[in-house]
């Protein structure tokens, strides 16, 4: 009865994982192709190197921020903010469904704080445009790039007993550059790819790090049925033998 229990449990724990997994694909795809079709929308010229993304929510039609002066016009920028809270509640449903990949201990639970956090902060940014109160617009964006990209950089240290920490690699190479691209778009620092380039970079890192999660998480799982698969197979085989 202990080892049902024991199985059963971990299943449920994994399919639990699933769900979270597809929350995060569904968060970015949708996140993507609303920007696409907003910006198509647009009767001007809009840039991923020189605008923001925050330019595609704006509410009203007119030239915009005194440090890079652009004339800004989204005739769609409802389904741009409708879309930045959205991606905002499926990352945070996928990092609460997904906890059990970060493993235990302080650094796992802290960095999952953090990244939920960032989270809210699209949430933010959905319900309040750069232009209709610019302040906490920004105070949202700081918690996607500031404490969102330290809660990625965290999770590279996950214990290496999780998932996560066995694809440490590949979570630390993205975080380092999101904090470097997050200080550069801050210092108003361009190397080339656009102040838009490097917010982009900055702000979505995340959610390139979690489609590749999302398929390690779908792909561990198809793993462990097939182990269990071919662990049923081989005791009937001996019993037949």
């Amino acid at each position: 009865m202990k080892t049902r229990s024991a199985s059963h449990s971990e299943y449920r724990t994994s399919a639990t994982a699933r769900i979270g997994a597809a929350a995060w694909v569904v968060a970015t795809v949708q996140f993507f192709v609303v920007q696409l079709v907003v910006e198509a929308g647009w009767r001007t010229p809009f840039s991923w190197a020189k605008n923001n993304i925050s330019d595609l929510g704006n509410v009203g039609c007119r030239i915009w921020d005194d440090s890079r002066p652009r004339y800004v016009c989204s005739p769609l920028h409802g389904a741009m903010n409708a879309s930045f809270a959205v991606h905002g509640v499926l990352l945070l449903a996928g990092i609460l469904l997904a906890g059990a990949c970060w493993g235990r201990g302080g650094i796992s639970v802290g960095s999952r704080i953090l990244l939920a956090v960032s989270a809210g902060g699209w949430v933010l940014v959905g319900l309040v445009p750069a232009d209709v109160d610019e302040n906490l617009h920004v105070g949202g964006a700081l918690l996607i790039m500031g404490l969102g990209n330290l809660g990625l950089l965290l999770t590279g240290f996950s214990s290496r007993d999780s998932l996560f920490g066995r694809l440490r690699s590949i979570t630390l190479s993205m975080a380092v550059a999101a904090v470097l691209a997050t200080w550069m778009f801050f210092g108003q620092h361009d190397p080339g790819i656009g102040m838009g380039g490097l917010e982009r970079i900055a702000a979505c890192a995340l959610d390139a790090w979690s489609l590749v999660m999302a398929l390690a998480i779908l792909r561990s799982r198809r793993s462990d049925n097939e182990g269990e698969v071919a662990s049923l197979r081989s005791d009937r085989a001996r019993r037949v033998g």
